[in-house]
C-alpha cells in the first residue's frame, strides 16, 4: 500500500504547501517521470511528489544552499546530527527533543514566549557568528530553526537579521530532517539557483515531464512575495501557456482573492484550464489570523 504519510520539509519555511500537499497530491499526474519545481521554497511539496527524478529551483541562494547542504549528510545523517547537537551545546542553546528546556520559573514567567527569552542571548552569539562566515550554513539553519516564524532574512547589508523566536530543535525538527534524508537517500535530486525563466528554458523536458509551480502570491502582503508584481504576474501566465503549446504538463498553486484584493489577471487566465479550490485557511507572515475571505486555488492544464 503506498505511504499517505505527508512529510514536512525540515525548513519549516514561510509559504511551504506541507498542510496543502494531502489535498494537491490527489491532483497532480498519476505518472511523473521527471518532476520539476521552478520555485521550490522549502520543498515540502517535491518531498510528496511521486516523481522519478527532481529538477528543484529557487531565486534565493541561501534556500539552494541549505538544500544541498543537509543532503550532502545522505548516508551519513549520524554525522550531520552530532554537528548540529554539538553546536547547540556550545551555544547553550534549548534542545527540547533532548530533554535541555527553559526552567519552569521561566515557564511561568513568560508563559507563551519562554524560549525566546530562555535563548535570546545564545542566538545573538550565533546570529553574529554566522555574519561573520556565512558560509558556515549549519549555524544558518539553526539560525532558521531558532528564528522568528522560521524566515531567512537579510538586511540591505547583507547581515541575517532575524530576531530569536519561541522556538527550538524538538522532536518535529528531528523527524523532518529524517525523513529529508530518507528521500534524499532514495531519489536523484538537482539543485538550482537561477531565475524560473531561465531555469525553465534549460530543462530538457521529456513525456512525463511535471512542472509544479508555487510562486509568490501576488495579492499577498508576505514578506516572501515583496518582490513580485503585476508584470512577474502577467510574464508567468504567458509562459506557461507556452509550456502548454509544448504539451507540458503543470500544475500552479495562487490566491484569486485575499483581504478584499482580487488576482484578476490570474482569475481571467486561469479560466483558460481547470481550477480547484484548495482548502487553505491562508495565513501571512505579518497576520496569522484566519483570512475567510481567501481563495487559494491549483491551476492544472491537465486532468487525471
Amino acid at each position: 500500500m503506498e505511504d499517505e504519510r505527508i512529510i514536512r520539509s525540515p525548513f519549516f519555511y514561510v509559504g511551504d504547501k506541507y498542510k496543502l500537499m494531502s489535498q494537491l497530491r490527489k491532483l497532480m499526474p498519476e505518472k511523473i517521470g521527471q518532476y520539476i519545481e521552478p520555485f521550490v521554497g522549502g520543498g515540502s511539496s517535491f518531498l510528496n511528489a511521486r516523481g522519478t527524478r527532481y529538477l528543484l529551483n529557487d531565486v534565493d541562494s541561501y534556500v539552494i544552499e541549505l538544500h544541498r547542504q543537509i543532503g550532502s549528510y545522505a548516508g551519513r545523517r549520524e554525522e550531520l546530527f552530532a554537528k548540529l547537537f554539538g553546536m547547540i551545546e556550545d551555544y547553550k542553546l534549548s534542545c527540547s527533543y533532548r530533554g535541555i528546556c527553559a526552567p519552569d520559573e521561566l515557564k511561568r514567567k513568560y508563559v507563551k514566549t519562554y524560549y525566546s527569552h530562555y535563548n535570546k542571548e545564545a542566538y545573538l552569539k550565533l546570529r553574529n557568528d554566522f555574519n561573520q562566515n556565512k558560509k558556515d550554513l549549519l549555524r544558518l539553519y539553526l539560525l532558521l530553526i531558532y528564528g522568528f516564524n522560521h524566515m531567512i532574512r537579510f538586511n540591505s547589508g547583507g547581515d541575517f537579521n532575524l530576531p530569536v523566536g519561541n522556538v527550538d530543535f524538538n522532536g518535529n525538527v528531528y523527524q523532518a530532517l529524517n525523513d529529508y534524508l530518507d528521500f534524499a537517500e532514495c531519489h536523484e535530486t538537482e539543485f538550482f539557483n537561477r531565475d524560473y525563466v531561465s531555469f525553465l528554458e534549460e530543462v530538457s523536458f521529456e513525456e512525463e515531464s511535471y512542472v509544479f509551480l508555487d510562486p509568490p502570491y501576488l495579492i499577498s502582503m508576505s514578506e516572501y512575495n515583496k518582490l513580485w508584481n503585476d508584470e512577474r504576474e502577467n510574464e508567468l501566465c504567458e509562459y506557461l501557456d507556452t509550456l502548454n503549446d509544448k504539451g507540458i504538463r503543470f500544475g500552479i498553486t495562487n490566491l484569486i482573492t485575499h483581504k478584499g484584493k482580487i488576482n484578476q489577471r490570474f482569475l481571467d487566465w486561469s479560466r483558460k484550464y481547470f481550477a480547484y479550490d484548495i482548502k487553505s485557511n491562508y495565513i501571512s507572515f505579518n497576520d496569522n489570523t484566519i483570512k475567510a475571505d481567501s481563495r487559494e486555488v491549483f491551476v492544472t492544464n491537465y486532468t487525471r
